[in-house]
């Protein structure tokens, strides 16, 4: 379904039990959809009676891509507003691949009472570092995904789809501010992050650059698990989906269990 929130059209894929305690899922940037948890986590969490959200976040799937508005703070404000769209009012648990972690993290920060858990996967918060990684690798993205080679060599190594996706990303990325305005974002100190109160589990590929962030988010959060993969690089959901089902279900379970 399309929903009008935070002034942009969403949309929308709701499965489970509306009653059921309500798990939203959020995917990354760039060649990414809703459709990498429709294909994964999202029917099982319905199957185990939670109330599922999935949404294509803006300027990605069917949602609608404007031409500007893309910092971290507006992805928050459009996740607070779809939750009141769909009247989803009480403590929510979110799931968060790459960039998708980083707005649940910024969610959990800004509304704590809102949040049951948080799990981030292949994910960090949105830090100074952070920022400044996203100014280079979008920069790069911007400039490669302009050229018709890539598109070429991403249809020999990974397919026609996926260079369709990409393709698409490319337009995005010329067509908008998003790669000048998510390393604008407002970022976290040290001591934000170490506020968030809510439970998180960080999920991580021991090959991944991003395995870095386990011992700082353990050494700063109040309530958090973490789990290094062995032999996964940033494609943990996909490759490891199974593993990563069973490690997100237990932990919202646990945490449904202890809001109850």
């Amino acid at each position: 379904m399309k929903l009008t929130a935070n002034g942009i059209g969403v949309h929308v894929q709701r499965l489970g039990d509306p009653d059921g305690a309500p798990v939203v899922f959020l995917h990354g940037l760039g060649t990414d959809s809703l459709a990498s948890y429709y294909f994964t986590l999202g029917p099982a969490f319905a199957a185990a009676g939670h109330d599922v959200v999935m949404y294509d976040l803006r300027g990605h799937g069917r949602s609608e891509r404007p031409p500007s508005g893309y910092q971290l703070e507006t992805f928050v404000d459009d996740l607070t507003a779809l939750l009141g769209e769909l009247a989803v009012t009480g403590p929510v648990h979110l799931v968060g691949n790459s960039f998708g972690g980083t707005i649940a993290f910024g969610f959990a920060a800004r509304l704590p009472e809102r949040v049951a858990s948080v799990t981030m996967i292949e994910s960090e918060p949105a830090t100074a570092a952070w920022a400044a990684k996203m100014a280079v690798n979008l920069g790069r993205a911007r400039e490669q995904l302009a050229e018709e080679a890539a598109f070429e060599w991403i249809t020999a190594n990974h397919g026609a789809h996926t260079s369709r996706l990409a393709r698409s990303a490319g337009k995005v990325l010329r067509s908008s501010t998003l790669a000048d305005d998510i390393p604008a974002s407002a970022v976290l100190a040290p001591g934000d992050i170490a506020a968030v109160t809510a439970p998180v589990l960080a999920i991580y590929g021991a090959e991944s650059d991003l395995a870095e962030q386990a011992p700082v988010l353990a050494g700063l959060l109040p309530v958090c698990r973490t789990v290094v993969v062995p032999g996964q690089r940033h494609s943990v959901l996909v490759e490891r989906t199974e593993l990563t089902r069973g490690l997100v279900l237990d932990w919202v379970r646990e945490h449904t269990l202890v809001q109850a």
